[in-house]
């Protein structure tokens, strides 16, 4: 088992503590997980109060037998043939959720881009650009964490690119 450090053990997480690390300026905004709510994304931005086009969710994809990161706002969905291009792929189906979050280390509705068990290629929407700052998830399902897209993008080495649907 991973020893884990001093941050994780007094409640960070492995996103915050890789931003902590990175020295990225950022702001954690944690709220109420509600298990009934339909979306994880749409009750993020309810809860904290901020605009569903600037919350971005994160998805796993499989593009040709390798898995992907996408990064969406959760006002709309992924699409998946834009994705598969943006990375040079052909075809892209959403990867099975047991093998996300065992690649990733964390649970469905809590997968963060930053801080993952193995590191995943990334592709963040080019909408994110719009932004000063856009959150996702700080690796919890009731946490999540505000950020510039720029930091996101350099953070995660992601690949910006139109790959949301309204």
């Amino acid at each position: 088992m991973a020893k884990k450090s001093k941050k994780q053990q007094s409640g960070g997480t492995p996103a915050t503590v890789a931003l902590t690390e990175a020295g990225v300026a950022f702001t954690v905004h944690a709220y109420e997980h509600d298990p009934a709510h339909p979306s994880y994304g749409e009750e993020a931005a309810e809860a904290m109060g901020v605009s569903p086009e600037r919350v971005f969710k994160t998805l796993v994809a499989d593009v040709d037998g390798s898995l992907v990161v996408a990064v969406v706002p959760v006002a709309g969905s992924l699409d998946l043939k834009a994705l598969a291009s943006a990375v040079g792929g052909k075809r892209a189906a959403m990867a099975d959720p047991t093998l996300a979050e065992r690649t990733t280390g964390y649970v469905r509705g809590g997968i963060s881009p930053l801080g993952q068990r193995k590191r995943l290629r990334t592709v963040l929407d080019a909408s994110a650009e719009g932004h000063v700052t856009i959150c996702v998830s700080a690796g919890r399902r009731g946490l999540e964490v505000e950020l510039s897209p720029k930091d996101l993008a350099t953070l995660t080495s992601a690949v910006l690119a139109p790959i949301g649907r309204a």
